[in-house]
């Protein structure tokens, strides 16, 4: 993950992986990373790398992020556990 240079293109299950461990949802799967992609036309831009379809993060973050909020906002256990 580096802040300069090109896009950080990532496959459906670092997505999904990523996701959980920067704490932006309790849970994901690569499976509801392509749901996404396949019903929700605010989804990042989607690149075919072989078998793979891919996402640059540093677009997925902010997605993944805004979805996670309003997720939380409906369903207390969509919340991320606090560090007590």
């Amino acid at each position: 993950m580096t802040d300069e240079g090109g896009p950080d293109m990532v496959s459906f299950r670092e997505a999904a992986r990523r996701v959980v461990a920067e704490q932006i949802a309790p849970s994901m799967t690569h499976q509801r990373v392509s749901q996404l992609a396949k019903d929700d036309p605010d989804f990042p831009p989607v690149v075919t790398i072989g078998r793979s379809r891919a996402i640059d993060w540093k677009l997925g973050r902010p997605y993944f992020k805004a979805k996670a909020e309003a997720a939380a906002q409906r369903d207390s256990r969509r919340r991320m556990p606090s560090a007590e």
